[in-house]
């Protein structure tokens, strides 16, 4: 199984590396792995590069709506607690300017929850609210993909003999479970890591609004700055946001200003991250919730 991350090594960490230039974009693989991979990858490990592995699996997918929030405060810690009150946190990344861009998860009642939200955070700037899209994901997990789901939620570099025993169910169809796995494009196999770590470059996003498909939108940034990708894309209702690298400022705002001459984008915003957290205690509760349910019946969230 792979990441759709990918990780650009810096000068210092190429050296410890061994055998890796600087700028090298390695695909890292989430299962265990031998040979120079698993050792480039124990090392960036240590090197505190990769902070942790993890599963990304868009709450839509579960049935659950998403939205998300920008503002512009230094409390970070209030504005977690204000998103607690209206929903769970889906992933946070504090950038650069005191900007936070937090994704919010909710059961029900969306425009309610940004409503509350907002009020909740009256004393602070809210730069934007803009809502993920749920309208193709395709909900057709079983039972037993979410068991699987479940055990690779505590370590998605487990084997395939592992998760067969603890599952109790055979390699065959483990091996089954994790390809239609792989294959659904809500989830990834992925990592948490720090952007400070990765020196000789900048870590950034660019959110390019659209009123256009959004799969032709991804076709043409993927065309145009796939190799300058540093994770798959999010996406929104009207938005993509590019993760990328330059190796600087002056190149970071020339690609910003590519991304705004791509056809179909009508404006850009930049965003640099300083960290880029994706708590899991929201999935545990869904998986837990869906698991235990006698009939279970996952549907587009409204």
């Amino acid at each position: 199984m792979f990441s759709r991350n990918s990780i650009v090594v810096g000068e210092t960490v190429a050296e410890d590396l061994g055998g890796v230039r600087v700028g090298d974009n390695l695909k890292l693989i989430v299962t265990n792995s031998g040979g120079a991979v698993g050792s480039r990858i124990n090392k960036m490990e240590k090197a505190g590069i990769i902070e942790k592995f993890c599963l990304k699996v868009e709450p839509p997918l579960l049935g659950l709506n998403m939205f998300y929030i920008v503002v512009n405060s230094q409390d970070q810690k209030e504005i977690i607690k204000n998103v607690k009150l209206a929903g769970m946190p889906f992933t946070i990344v504090p950038c650069v300017g005191g900007i936070t861009v937090i994704g919010v998860i909710v059961k029900e009642d969306m425009q309610q929850k940004i409503e509350l939200l907002e009020k909740l955070m009256e004393n602070v700037r809210v730069m934007s609210v803009f809502e993920a899209d749920n309208t193709k994901i395709q909900h057709n997990l079983t039972r037993t993909d979410l068991e699987i789901l479940n055990e690779l939620m505590e370590n998605p570099r487990k084997k395939i003999e592992q998760l067969s025993r603890e599952t109790e169910l055979s390699t065959k169809t483990i091996n089954r479970g994790l390809e239609k796995l792989q294959n659904n494009e809500s989830i990834q196999f992925t990592l948490v890591f720090d952007p400070s770590k990765i020196e000789g470059f900048i870590c950034y996003a660019v959110v390019a609004i659209t009123q256009e498909d959004i799969p032709k939108m991804l076709k043409r940034f993927e065309k145009e700055f796939g190799e300058d990708y540093l994770m798959t894309p999010f996406l929104a209702k009207n938005q993509v946001v590019l993760f990328l690298y330059s190796d600087s400022i002056f190149k970071m705002d020339e690609m910003t200003e590519k991304v705004a001459k791509i056809e179909g984008t009508m404006t850009t915003e930049l965003f640099i991250p300083k960290k880029i957290d994706m708590p899991s205690k929201w999935l545990e509760k869904r998986l837990e919730t869906l698991t235990k349910s006698e009939t279970l019946h996952i549907s587009q969230a409204n």
